[in-house]
């Protein structure tokens, strides 16, 4: 009796130790099925740390030229959509007045030096007071700046090109009547070409240390990826969508003749390379506590299906709060990507492919 008393206690005893040797099962008995995990490579996806945004062919500046002086339009040669080089003549009014005031101004101009001399003369000889001789000298100064007026009249008579322009629209017919100061033609600065981007405020602030980002535009009109230059951003929020309009410039060297404002072109903003054994991974991958940071590494099984995870520490650091730096990992190690705070050390996990369930 007591022999068969010792091998019950002996079972009973043995069945908790035999039940942690069995797989988990679900309330109806039947075995729980295997939990899926995003993984994450360390030396793959998880050091492509770019962003890629939508931009905007832009000029450098956009202007409406228009004439200081008012008159008849009798030259218009300038069409839409026409490159112009710096200094060619755009348009020009009926010259005939103004060069009728310059003749009229340079007449009075040599009455004035006539006036002068014989003033001057005649206080010389005593017939005159100083006064007079002052006053013809003041009449001579002010009609040189008649003539002076005159003549910058004629030449501001004729619109030339700025800079090296692409002409946008023509606002004003020819040979109508116009005023100073009325638009007459739409120009684009294309002396640099530049490319318009609005970033959200939060990736803005990413953005701050540039050095260490490489920006890239990509385009049908290029062949790869073309190199840009940040020349400037906006300090204002746009009203929709709480975002900053950052500008870069294109290559003198690599602006295709085709290129004109308004034109699409995809800019990629990349992270460029500091450590070599840093990885880039989501707040979502890393546990941080009282003893430091660590990563659930996942150790694939000898089936290929399946496999382990074990925690790994790390050094992190994080410049914005939405991507951490992680240092300490081997470039081919599978981190767990979300969903570490359900699993512990020793884990069973196949890596996550699809929606389906299993």
């Amino acid at each position: 009796m007591k022999l068969i008393t010792a091998c019950v206690a002996a079972f009973v005893l043995a069945a908790p130790l035999h039940a942690q040797d069995t797989v988990a099962l679900t309330p109806s008995g039947d075995p729980a099925p295997i939990r899926a995990v995003k993984l994450i490579t360390a030396g793959g996806d998880a050091t492509q740390n770019e962003r890629v945004f939508f931009g905007q062919v832009a000029a450098l500046e956009t202007v409406d030229l228009s004439f200081e002086v008012g008159g008849r339009l009798v030259m218009f040669e300038a069409e839409e959509g026409q490159f112009l080089e710096q200094g060619a003549q755009i348009a020009a009014l009926n010259l005939a007045p103004f060069e009728r005031a310059v003749e009229r101004a340079r007449l009075e101009l040599a009455q004035a030096d006539r006036d002068l001399t014989r003033a001057q003369t005649l206080v010389q000889s005593n017939a005159a007071s100083a006064t007079q001789a002052e006053n013809a000298e003041t009449a001579r100064d002010l009609a040189a700046v008649s003539w002076r007026e005159a003549a910058d009249a004629l030449d501001d008579a004729r619109l030339a090109a700025p800079f090296r322009a692409l002409v946008a629209s023509r606002l004003t017919p020819n040979f109508a009547n116009v005023t100073p100061g009325q638009p007459i033609v739409r120009l684009h600065d294309m002396s640099e070409v530049r490319v318009e981007i609005d970033v959200p405020e939060r990736l803005f602030q990413s953005l701050a240390d540039v050095d260490g980002i490489s920006f890239f535009g990509t385009s049908p009109l290029f062949e790869g990826e073309v190199p840009l230059a940040m020349r400037e951003f906006n300090a204002e929020t746009q009203n929709i969508g709480q975002s900053y309009r950052v500008t870069f410039a294109l290559p003198p060297d690599q602006i295709p003749p085709a290129i004109i404002p308004g034109a699409s072109m995809t800019v990629t903003a990349r992270l460029s390379a500091g450590d070599a054994h840093a990885t880039i991974l989501p707040p979502s991958a890393v546990a941080i506590g009282t003893d430091g940071a660590r990563v659930m590494v996942y150790t694939p099984g000898d089936d290929g299906q399946s496999g382990t995870v074990d925690w790994r520490v790390v050094d992190v650091t994080s410049a914005n709060g939405t991507q951490i730096t992680v240092s300490g990992l081997d470039p081919a190690a599978l981190v767990v990507g979300a969903g570490i705070q359900m699993l512990r050390a020793g884990d069973t996990v196949r890596p996550f492919t699809s929606l389906s369930v299993r």
